[in-house]
């Protein structure tokens, strides 16, 4: 039997594939000048809004789910079983990472103007980061989920070591090298247990297994609890090094401190997002028959996620370590539903209230970035007290970066933030998880300082900073994060419903 293809169902990273290939071809026979440098990264711009629309004609077709790449039905048995699927879950994943992949396009086309990095390594290597991350949310077999993971997590090393001379650089493309090695590794083992006993690696099929409506044909059912505790926990981990959750999270500060500016952020909302589908995938799409095991995981995994990462930013003088560090305590608010997704009645709207808050956190972290990055052109150590008097000096930025800090404490006017928590804390307490709640809740109050104390900063005088014209793609990237986080704070609503939906493809 040929293998039939549904070429529109896979248009968003295959757009992004040939944009890719493109770049490297221009920039292999265009000669090294800076319009040159524009050029390449109008290319890559175009690929991703190429990619975005496909996304959105996708979403407005409002047809059931489309897949691609299944088996053929004599071999699938009941339900099917397909590699590649299109539906709700995919296209908000797809769109969040699409779009922010625009700021991180523009935010690069900034860091690339003063040069030293080569151009189309740079964005050939970004678009296929954003290629595996478009990719993961439409995987359903655990080989394409692990594919697509390594292909979002193998280009940032090379991104992170660009700035060939800077020895923070190097330092940070190691230790982000040697994390993901191992937490591939650990992923890998726990996939292959769970393929050997299942049989199988599409997550239709796990999902039979082991809720026990179908046998597991690749051992002694006896066997199955203890072996698939183990790789289910196995699994989790490799994920957990993934999304930085505790005890996989020491790597977030250094790597995002070394690396460019655009590749943390990029760290902190693609890769994290890309994480995140993967983690939801697996546990929700595959194993829901094992929620017993995973779900007090999940819970525990989240409140130390959330504290650890709130008590390290109470320390941090260093404006990336302070947002890495948040980075981490965020990712503990976003697994905190997920320990409540195992139960049938209500892992629709815990995932999709994981989803508002991540894409919600995506908006307000890429705006912070973005100011982040103007002003890294005149304060080489970055530091908080170098924005003392930002909104004095620089009043779009500095009300820009105010407005996003806000948000992510959860302060008005920045009530997107504060609804995204209310989201949370709303659904652990209806879910029954009320020590998971309180824990939250003191750690708002935790999140609140620091954020309200480098806010105070922008509106503080201070010594006068050498005042430079920002480059052209600055503002853009800044104004698109800036619109998104206004839009969510005026109709949060919004948010639920575009994650919401009613099962898996």
């Amino acid at each position: 039997m040929i293998q039939q293809i549904d070429y529109f169902v896979i248009a968003p990273p295959l757009v992004l594939a040939l944009a890719a290939g493109l770049v490297l071809l221009l920039d292999a026979f265009l000669p090294a000048r800076p319009r040159t440098r524009t050029a390449l990264g109008l290319v890559a711009l175009a690929g991703v809004l190429v990619s975005l629309g496909f996304v959105g004609a996708q979403a407005a077709g409002g047809a059931p789910a489309r897949s691609t790449f299944c088996v053929p039905p004599d071999l699938a048995g009941p339900g099917g079983a397909c590699s590649f699927v299109t539906d709700r879950f995919t296209l908000v994943f797809a769109g969040l990472v699409l779009v922010a992949g625009v700021v991180v396009v523009l935010m690069s086309m900034t860091e690339l103007a003063v040069g030293g990095i080569p151009v189309g390594e740079w964005y050939f290597l970004l678009l296929c980061t954003l290629v595996g991350a478009v990719t993961l949310p439409a995987s359903r077999d655990l080989i394409m989920l692990v594919v697509a993971l390594e292909l979002v997590s193998l280009p940032v090393f090379a991104l992170t070591a660009m700035k060939r001379y800077d020895g923070r650089a190097s330092e940070a493309a190691v230790k982000l090298f040697v994390v993901s090695v191992v937490s591939t590794a650990v992923m890998l083992f726990g996939v292959s247990l769970l393929y050997g006993i299942a049989g199988t690696v599409h997550l239709s099929r796990l999902a039979a297994v082991f809720s026990g409506q179908s046998p597991a044909p690749g051992m002694a059912w006896e066997t199955l609890p203890a072996v698939g505790t183990v790789g289910v926990v196995l699994v989790v981990a490799g994920f957990a090094f993934k999304i930085a959750a505790v005890p996989f999270h020491s790597w977030a500060a250094d790597v995002y401190q070394g690396a460019p500016v655009p590749v943390a952020a990029l760290l902190s909302v693609i890769s994290k997002a890309a994480g995140f589908a993967g983690l939801i995938l697996v546990l929700v799409a595959g194993l829901s028959g094992q929620a017993a095991t995973w779900a007090p995981i999940v819970g525990i995994v989240a409140a130390l996620t959330m504290t650890a990462g709130n008590l390290l930013a109470l320390r941090q003088r260093s404006a990336v370590r302070l947002l890495a560090w948040s980075s981490v305590a965020q990712s503990g608010y976003i697994l905190a539903p997920l320990a409540i997704a195992g139960d049938t009645s209500s892992h629709t709207t815990a995932i999709g209230t994981s989803m508002a808050y991540l894409v919600i956190y995506a908006a307000m972290n890429l705006g912070a970035f973005a100011v982040v990055m103007l002003v890294s052109r005149t304060a080489t150590r970055n530091e908080l007290d170098d924005y003392r008097g930002l909104a004095l000096r620089e009043p779009a930025a500095g009300l820009a970066l105010a407005f996003c800090l806000v948000c992510l404490a959860g302060l008005p006017p920045g009530l997107a933030g504060l609804f995204a928590k209310v989201f949370v804390f709303r659904e652990i307490v209806e879910g029954g998880w009320g020590w998971l709640a309180l824990v939250m809740a003191v750690n708002t109050v935790i999140g609140l300082y620091y954020y309200a104390v480098w806010a105070a900063r922008l509106f503080t005088p201070g010594v006068a900073a050498v005042r430079r014209r920002p480059p052209p793609a600055t503002w853009p990237a800044i104004g698109v994060s800036l619109v998104a986080a206004v839009l969510f704070s005026i109709a949060p609503q919004l948010v639920l419903d575009m994650t919401s939906f009613t099962a898996f493809g």
